[in-house]
């Protein structure tokens, strides 16, 4: 099948677009407010954008807490959410007033982060602490309709829990990272699904 994006007629029940591009890592973002609150929100948009200097996005529609405390606050951490902190991460994702600290809601607890303020989540295994770089807005296509807004972090310290450490490279097995699948599915990466492939030298 053949469908034009700005008509989207592909027929279907439900836009397929979500579910064409997976798996996507869930940004899991905590960040604090101007009087100390702890907002906790995961995000299917999220991903690396460069590795030297270390860059991450996440990005959402409408002006959530997060993007406001990111931008205001100029800090944001990433924690790494993972298969048996899946019913927490959903937990996280329900809507609240601005007052209401989510990480304690979904039963999580906060760790002091090495390099800035916002804690990350005590129980994640891995977390990424960043300064807020910059905001990327991008226009909705409906007349008066909510953009799309891309906010970048530059990373400046990452925890790694000593357990998930073996033979000097992180066990991503034993992690077993959550990923969004489309379609309200979810997947994560299991110890036997995992595979090597070396690239063929360059021929000269």
């Amino acid at each position: 099948m053949y469908y034009n994006v700005e008509t989207n007629n592909h027929g279907l029940e439900t836009d397929p677009f979500t579910a064409l591009i997976t798996p996507r890592p869930i940004g899991w973002i905590s960040t604090l407010d101007a009087k100390g609150v702890v907002n906790l929100a995961p995000y299917s948009f999220f991903n690396l954008v460069s590795e030297n200097p270390h860059y991450v996005m996440f990005s959402s529609r409408g002006r959530k807490d997060s993007q406001r405390n990111a931008e205001e606050q100029g800090e944001f951490v990433c924690s790494l959410a993972t298969f048996s902190l899946k019913n927490e991460m959903l937990l996280s994702s329900l809507s609240h007033a601005p007052e209401i600290d989510e990480m304690s809601f979904s039963g999580l607890n906060a760790a002091p982060s090495g390099s800035v303020g916002p804690p990350r989540v005590k129980e994640s295994p891995v977390a990424l602490e960043c300064l807020h770089h910059d905001t990327i807005e991008l226009p909705s296509n409906e007349k008066g309709g909510e953009n799309y807004s891309m906010v970048i972090g530059k990373v400046v310290g990452i925890y790694i829990d000593d357990h998930a450490i073996r033979d000097g490279m992180v066990d991503m097995g034993q992690l077993r990272p959550m990923a969004v699948m489309g379609y309200s599915a979810f997947s994560s990466v299991e110890p036997d699904h995992i595979f090597r492939i070396t690239p063929p030298k360059t021929q000269s």
